[in-house]
């Protein structure tokens, strides 16, 4: 019950890596035809990745995951910005720590963020970033989908905006991509970020779309892989198995995505019978398998640990945060109380799971609810 933290290798994923690490362990970069195979392999697998998003081979850069693909989005942007005399920079107030982190590196280096607060219900409001932005704005940076509370962002609508503007946008859609559609020739993304494991691909493998490539400036330097944008060799079974996981994933993406939205509605409903239960976000306008509860009087971390001792696994928050217990910034950010942010749990669900587990599960966390308040 913690997908978004990780999902598991697909069958598909895992016959194409297995393969690869026994049929095309060349290096990508060598000339011989241990490298050549290896480079055939690697430019497949990116031909594959941008005919699913909708754009060019060239304009697909491979990572080692998210993280990484926002920081070389963000630290692009804001070389960019800064050669056109622009230091000021737009954010919401709920991204990933990937996309945070570097933001503040940024502002003890010169640069001004404005980050926009979303409503209660998760969701940035357009005219919000509208009124944010300045004469000096260099980008805007606004996560497709949340990480923690699973709100679908108005992203088409602000990278119009954006456009009008000249402005660039970047877009972390780690938690989006494989589940919703994307489709980056019909709205204005400069940069986006995906990461394999989100999908069922091997961890450790992601990949930044940009839609220019002279928009890049690396921040890993030592030699010209992926066209000089980021050094370092590729993994090329993780690359490969990854664009295998993407296609499996979008397969009756729909019938999918149809049977996780009813089981994840059976979830809220056996979850809000809990006296002291709420939902956090939008119930609408959030990914299909994610729940997100807090649940008064009831401590996360003990919860978290009792569940799993149940066989049950899910998240307190964010699985980066997750060793560093504190209130979530994304539920203080919607208006939620401390205590009530740290009483909060993140159920994550997809094609996998099965209406027995969900039943199984509501039940098992009425259960432990009940065994924490009664030894209060």
């Amino acid at each position: 019950m913690d997908n978004a933290a990780t999902t598991h290798l697909s069958d598909a994923a895992y016959r194409v890596y297995i393969d690869a690490l026994h049929n095309c362990n060349g290096n990508a970069s060598s000339a011989h035809s241990d490298g050549f195979a290896a480079f055939c392999a690697l430019s497949d697998a990116r031909e594959r990745i941008s005919s699913m998003l909708s754009c060019h081979p060239e304009q697909i850069i491979f990572t080692s995951g998210g993280s990484d693909s926002d920081n070389l989005a963000i630290m692009s942007c804001a070389a960019y910005g800064e050669k056109c005399g622009k230091r000021h920079i737009v954010a919401s107030s709920i991204e990933h720590h990937a996309v945070l982190e570097p933001l503040r590196y940024l502002e003890s280096n010169g640069f001004s963020v404005s980050y926009v607060v979303p409503r209660e219900d998760g969701i940035v409001d357009v005219n919000d970033v509208i009124s944010s932005i300045r004469e000096d704005t260099a980008f805007i940076t606004v996560m497709y989908a949340n990480n923690e509370i699973g709100t679908i962002q108005p992203i088409d609508e602000i990278a119009a905006e954006c456009k009008k503007r000249g402005i660039l946008f970047f877009t972390d859609a780690v938690q989006a991509v494989g589940h919703i559609e994307i489709s980056l020739d019909s709205v204005n993304i400069d940069m986006m970020s995906m990461s394999a494991h989100k999908f069922h691909g091997p961890k450790g493998t992601g990949v930044l779309y940009v839609k220019d490539r002279n928009l890049l400036s690396p921040i890993i330097r030592g030699g010209m892989q992926e066209q000089g944008a980021r050094a370092g060799t590729e993994n090329v079974p993780a690359i490969v198995a990854m664009a295998a996981a993407l296609e499996d994933s979008l397969k009756d993406r729909d019938t999918k995505n149809a049977a996780v939205l009813h089981m994840r509605e059976r979830l809220i409903d056996g979850l809000l019978q809990i006296k002291g239960a709420q939902l956090n976000g939008s119930r609408a306008l959030r990914l299909e398998g994610n729940v997100n509860v807090s649940i008064e009087n009831v401590g996360a971390e003990q919860l978290v640990l009792l569940l799993d001792s149940y066989g049950i696994a899910v998240s307190s928050g964010s699985a980066c945060t997750a060793r560093f217990p504190a209130p979530s910034h994304v539920l203080t950010s919607i208006g939620v109380d401390n205590v009530l942010a740290s009483s909060s749990i993140r159920l994550t669900i997809d094609e996998y799971n099965t209406p027995d587990e969900i039943e199984a599960v509501i039940e098992t966390v009425k259960d432990a609810v009940y065994k924490i308040r009664s030894v209060r």
